[in-house]
Parts: structure tokens; sequence; C-alpha cells
């Protein structure tokens, strides 16, 4: 009973915290002068057809950086809890394999070997055009990790390759941070992308080296997300 209670108290609680939030929240009819300034000025300063991209890599950059930090902040949690690399789960894992009782159906196996590489495609020209259309790096590195989801479900005794993933993983971490200290020594600021030639405004070869970001933000998000869902995988056989 007092369990119930104090639940019912922590909901009225939380609700009587957001009911001012809710009454008060209005449509902005004005941009600010931050906003005014991204839509008026973004595209001229950075070459971006796509204006989303320019606030998302370039003018909040260190913001970007923050949500990649988190996102390997809880793979790492996840592959640590999960134990992943544990060698008991290992052994358990290998003699599944042995015994062939994680094969998936026949159906589905014959559309995952159909869809993974229109998905790693389609992946890869998201995150290649984010600077075009809508989309983007962390759009592209899902649908990456939803490829490699769907050949698992197909067959979980597939293997991925950790070395690879890990390797991926820092290597494009470590080139993005790269990437923005160049913009900050070659021009106005972290990932200022203007270090690079601007191309021609609406190709694919413009915005400098915001393309350039967004495939290393693509591959950190793909990489994570599969060593995420892998571990996941491990922990259920």
């Amino acid at each position: 009973m007092m369990k119930r209670l104090i639940i019912v108290i922590a909901l009225v609680a939380i609700a009587l915290g957001f009911f001012p939030l809710a009454t008060q929240l209005s449509e902005a009819s004005t941009l600010t002068n931050t906003a005014e300034h991204y839509v008026g000025k973004g595209a001229e300063e950075l070459g971006a057809a796509n204006l989303v991209t320019s606030v998302v890599v370039s003018y909040r950059g260190l913001d970007t950086l923050g949500e990649i930090l988190v996102l390997f902040t809880a793979t790492t949690g996840v592959t640590t809890l999960l134990g992943s690399t544990h060698p008991t789960s290992q052994k358990r894992d290998d003699d599944l394999v042995e015994e062939g009782r994680r094969q998936g159906s026949e159906l589905l196996a014959t559309g995952a070997a159909f869809l993974f590489p229109l998905l790693i495609l389609f992946g890869i020209y998201i995150f290649l055009n984010g600077h075009l259309t809508p989309g983007g790096g962390f759009q592209g590195g899902v649908v990456l990790a939803s490829a490699f989801l769907l050949l698992l479900f197909s067959d979980c005794r597939i293997q991925l390759n950790h070395v690879l993933l890990k390797r991926a993983e820092a290597f494009s971490g470590a080139a993005y941070v790269a990437v923005g200290l160049l913009g900050l020594w070659l021009a106005a600021g972290f990932l200022d992308p203007r270090f690079l030639p601007a191309g021609e405004f609406g190709q694919l070869f413009s915005a400098g080296a915001i393309p350039l970001i967004y495939i290393l933000v693509g591959i950190k998000v793909g990489s994570e997300l599969t060593g995420i869902i892998d571990s996941m995988r491990r922990c259920q056989s």
C-alpha cells in the first residue's frame, strides 16, 4: 500500500511540475537574433544547401561533439555491463554455433542477403548527401547499423569482426576531432568547414569539410550502434 501511495505522489508531483510548461507553451512567431543569422547567412557562409547541416556540424559543432561522446559512453557502458567478451559467453556462443541452433528462417536469410547491400548503400548515400538533402551522419549511421541488425536476425551464427568495428570507431572519432582542430587552426573556429574549398553550391563536392565531417560521423555512429547490437545479441545467446 505504501509503495503505491509513493508512486501516486511521485506521478502527481511530476504532473504539477510539467503543468505550467504545458499551459505556457506557445508557438514562436519570430526568430531570435541567432536564428536570423543562421537563416540569413548560413548558406552564404558555409555553402551547404541543407541549412540544418550548417547548424548541426558547424555553428553548434561542439554540441555535436558532445552527442558523439554520449554515444561513445553508452557503447562502452553496454559492452562492459553485458560482458560480451567474457570467455564463458564466447564458449556458449561457439557451442550454439556448432549445434546449428541459431540459424534463422530461409525466407529471412534470403531477404537479408538481398537487403543488406542496399541498406549499406542507402546509409552511405544519406551521410554523403547530408549537406544537400535531409539526413546526415547520425541518420546514415543508424541505417548502417540496421543493416547489420537484419543480418544478425537472419543468422545469429554470423560473427562480426570486433577488431574492425573498434578500429573504425576509433579512427572516425579521432579524425572527427582532427577535422575540428583543423577548422580552429586554418579557419574561424572548431569544426569550421571553410578550411577546404567551398565548391559549387548545391553540388556533391561543396560546403567545404561538411561532407567529410558527416562521413566520419556516419562511420562512428554506425560502428558504435552495431557494437551495441552485437553485445546484446551475445548476451541473449
